[in-house]
């Protein structure tokens, strides 16, 4: 028997297994959630997964469809009455015969991530680049030879002043049956976006034809969010997220790069599954806003770089190393159905210019929506995900730049960590005399130490920790003295709290007891460490540049930002010091910088212009990036001052332990003498 490595997406959990594993088995072991109601029979289907082929060089591990077992009895009986799409196993009959990639799809989750990127709902002055125009035109005479189409298009000219329009190819075969059943009175749909584009003719309705539809969609490395808009009102009629299905390739943005570049085919396959994903989006907002898609005319995209390359069919591997070059830095449109977006043969589509190799379409987005560049205040915009995006300055300066902060904020590479789902917590606070937790669950109301709260629990389940609980629990063992200014977690308290558990030299603390048990251990108050250090380094060089020691205002953008605590922020030392009431959630910041530019051409002038005027940073290359590093893997930091927090926020007294840096047991330098106090 010889055991086999399988990997679990989009969780990363992994664990070895013997051959002839089933793999719900080895799902149900390391606790990934695979649903199935039937025992293991084969007959219920929701226990569906994915064989995942290729070299995943990140861990360590080739998959293929003959490490698994082939398709059986009861999968060809399930699939003859129900529906088993073609790649799709049940993972109650499927054994494991060599090393897997295992993507659970997210479909046949129940408790499946919940996207939280809804629309802001803010009133967007309308300018769109598509214009509806009723005509009315002349009958055919055979003492006028003039064609169809040309009356009609001198009908638009004489009734809406717009010069003859460019026409696409769709709808020449069309025209003479579309102003017949209109009786000769017709809608045009005219997209103009630009003083010096020609207008162009790209859709023809019979009749009155009063509205027009646009999406506006934000491409995460992790969530996708769309919008449907009404292009007449500029009402928000609907809006659906979905999991970026590239996360089977890579959880991070350079572990997609390498999967292209160790891949032929990579880059082909990770472009397929986001635009499957685009259109599985447009299907549910078309549903929920109760219109056809042929109604949608016009569409908006921003995404970081890569996700911005790979969207559009572009290779990116050159944003793998310096100097970061993008294929395209501007602007970009094109028809629609040309990176085979479904939506109306005519309809366009506009991605906004990108800042930098590692500073995209979103960030621009963001920009668009705050507007540093437009006050006089000094604003710094973040927004935090995978890959951090910093936009610093007023409208007298500008700088940008990227830090790579992982997906520890996200819940993956803590040992606890999730998504945010529900049984997902999301609140936590410690109390610095009992170190006690109390807690709030996506999905259930009460607190848990509320009445109700267990109850709940047995139906939603406790199941581990989600990106705003992560820095919560973190801040608030800072907070409560578990662990020291230096992120070590203090092993004397023992003696004090059973929560306090050894695990050899270091020390984890426990959050909640049961199935599953869930606690933080050093590893993962690390992982927190490196990835707000990286954030504030890319910050704190930003703020050098600009030649200042301080920021008026604070925007933390995107979903995970619009979730996270300003305080706990500030306490961990994610961000500089500012005063509490300017620190904001601003949102998903990008999403409404993509409506902005769906509703108003305007704004896609405005970006395009502020955007060659903003200064890029490449932290990489700055040589005070890991002094910086190094002085914030302290909470809140090694050497700045949080004179504003400490204000509001009683901060543990200031210490150093040494001990972690000498890999020394926890606690060793404050035997040695090694405490100090720093005022």
């Amino acid at each position: 028997m010889t055991d086999h490595l399988v990997l679990f997406m989009p969780s990363g959990k992994r664990g070895r297994f013997p051959t002839d594993t089933p793999v719900l088995e080895a799902a149900r072991q390391l606790g990934v959630h695979v649903e199935s109601v039937c025992g293991g029979r084969g007959i219920c289907g929701r226990c569906q997964v994915e064989v995942q082929e290729g070299v995943f060089a990140k861990h360590g591990i080739t998959s293929s469809n003959d490490h698994i077992t082939p398709f059986g009895g009861n999968e060809a009986r399930y699939a003859e009455k129900r529906d088993l799409k073609p790649g799709r196993r049940l993972s109650c009959t499927a054994k494991v015969l060599g090393d897997l990639v295992i993507d659970i799809p997210q479909d046949t989750v129940v408790n499946a991530q919940v996207v939280r990127k809804e629309s802001d709902g803010r009133v967007i002055e309308r300018n769109p680049a598509i214009q509806m125009c009723y005509v009315e035109v002349e009958e055919p005479d055979m003492h006028k030879p003039l064609g169809d189409l040309d009356r009609m298009l001198a009908a638009l000219e004489a009734q809406w002043g717009i010069p003859r329009p460019a026409i696409d190819a769709y709808l020449l075969p069309e025209i003479q049956k579309l102003l017949r059943q209109g009786d000769w009175k017709v809608t045009l749909a005219i997209h103009h976006d630009g003083e010096a584009e020609r207008p162009q003719l790209i859709a023809v309705y019979p009749g009155l034809k009063n509205e027009a539809y646009g999406i506006a969609c934000d491409i995460g490395s992790t969530t996708i969010a769309m919008h449907l808009s009404s292009l007449l009102s500029g009402r928000t009629l609907a809006s659906a997220g979905a999991s970026n299905p590239q996360i089977r390739f890579g959880e991070d943005l350079m572990s997609r790069v390498s999967y292209v570049m160790m891949n032929p085919d990579g880059r082909e396959g990770m472009t397929r599954a986001v635009r499957e994903a685009v259109n599985g989006l447009i299907d549910k907002v078309c549903a929920q806003g109760e219109i056809a898609r042929s109604d949608i005319l016009d569409s908006v995209f921003v995404g970081n770089p890569i996700m911005h390359h790979l969207f559009l069919g572009i290779d990116p591997t050159e944003l793998g190393g310096a100097p970061f070059a993008l294929a395209v830095s501007g602007a970009v449109s094109v028809k629609a159905s040309e990176i085979d977006i479904v939506l109306n043969p005519g309809a366009r589509t506009y991605m906004l210019p990108c800042i930098a190799g590692h500073v995209g379409a979103d960030a621009a987005a963001a920009t668009l929506t705050e507007g540093p560049h437009r006050q006089d205040e000094m604003m710094l915009l973040v927004d935090v995900g995978t890959n951090a995006e910093i936009v610093l300055g007023n409208r007298a300066r500008t700088v940008a730049a990227s830090s790579p902060t992982g997906p520890a904020f996200e819940g993956a590479e803590i040992s606890c960590g999730q998504r945010a789902a529900p049984g997902a917590i999301e609140r936590i606070r410690i109390d610095p005399e009992t170190l006690e937790p109390r807690y709030r669950v996506i999905g259930i109301e009460p607190w848990s130490d509320e009445p109700g709260f267990e109850d709940a629990a047995k139906s939603v389940g406790v199941n581990g920790v989600c990106g705003s609980g992560i820095i919560e629990i973190v801040a608030e063992m800072y907070l409560a003295g578990i662990i020291t200014e230096d992120g070590v977690i203090n092993g004397d308290l023992t003696a004090r709290s059973t929560r306090i558990i050894g695990n050899g030299r270091t020390f984890s603390y426990l959050l909640r007891d049961g199935e599953p048990k869930l606690s933080v251990s050093q590893t993962d108050v690390r992982a927190i460490q490196l990835a707000k250090a990286a954030l504030y380094a890319g910050i704190k060089l930003l703020m050098d540049k600009l030649g200042i020691d301080h920021v008026d205002r604070i925007g933390l953008a995107g979903a995970f930002g619009s979730f996270i605590d300003p305080k706990y922020a500030l306490v961990l030392g994610l961000v500089p010091d500012c005063d509490l009431e300017h620190v904001k959630a601003v949102g998903n910041a990008a999403g409404t910088g993509a409506r902005m530019a769906l509703l108003n051409r305007d704004h896609r002038r405005e970006i395009e212009a502020t955007v060659t005027h903003i200064e890029k940073i490449e932290t990489a290359l700055e040589p005070k990036f890991q002094e910086h590093f190094v002085n914030a893997m302290a909470f809140p930091n090694k050497v700045d001052a949080f004179p504003k927090l400490s204000e509001v926020v009683k901060l543990p007294e200031r210490s150093v332990d040494t001990g972690a840096a000498d890999g020394l047991e926890p606690g060793a330098a404050r035997r040695r003498g090694g405490r100090r106090n720093r005022g």
